[in-house]
């Protein structure tokens, strides 16, 4: 019974990833807010409802691994070594993802993504409201991680200035990368970031369990 089940579940997902390519590839080449849902489907040879199916909103297509993203979060979150401090965990989240991750690409197809969000209000309107949606998850998977009650106001606000951190962080890096296009230097303006924002964290973390 559970090979149908497998089958089905990559089949599902190949038909996802396959309207977001096609997305993708119209969001690029003609602008997100110029691009309608039926030539995304007509594209990704699907039905209007199919694609809708996968993804609500058309601004899903376009930030489609906002939800790995967050997994991503919570899970190092939740599977840090014993001893490692949460904020500790995170920041050497950073690092890892530095070396090698999809989040972290400093390349023409990178600066396109952000290019296409910096040229479309719908997509920035999206952008803040997923940043408020991975603090949310955050404080809680700091909460969860030490036992804390969920509404806990020092959660809340170390993951509010965790995300403000490595925000400043990412749009700095893709600010180097647009001016010199050298990937290697853009990941260093990064993680010099992190650092620095960091050790502000520590400190108005200090005498919690975060750090």
């Amino acid at each position: 019974m559970s090979t149908p089940t497998d089958l089905r579940t990559r089949k599902r997902l190949a038909t996802r990833q396959s309207i977001s390519d096609a997305a993708t590839l119209l969001f690029f080449e003609r602008g997100f807010d110029q691009v309608t849902v039926d030539q995304i489907a007509a594209a990704a040879d699907v039905g209007r409802m199919t694609v809708f199916n996968h993804f609500p909103r058309k601004e899903d297509m376009f930030f489609d691994r906002e939800e790995e993203g967050r997994e991503l979060l919570r899970q190092t979150l939740l599977q840090r070594e014993p001893g490692v401090a949460p904020v500790e965990t995170l920041r050497r989240l950073a690092h890892r993802l530095a070396v090698r991750s999809p989040y972290l690409s400093f390349t023409a197809k990178g600066r396109a993504y952000m290019d296409a969000i910096a040229g479309s209000e719908a997509l920035k309107a999206r952008a803040r409201a997923i940043g408020d949606e991975l603090a949310q998850a955050v404080a809680a998977a700091l909460c969860e991680s030490v036992g804390r009650p969920a509404d806990d106001a020092d959660a809340r606000l170390a993951a509010a200035l965790l995300l403000a951190t490595w925000r400043v962080a990412f749009n700095q890096a893709h600010q180097a990368f647009r001016e010199h296009g050298d990937a290697a230097q853009a990941k260093a303006e990064f993680l010099a970031v992190i650092e620095q924002g960091t050790l502000g964290l520590q400190a108005a973390m200090a005498g919690t369990p975060y750090t």
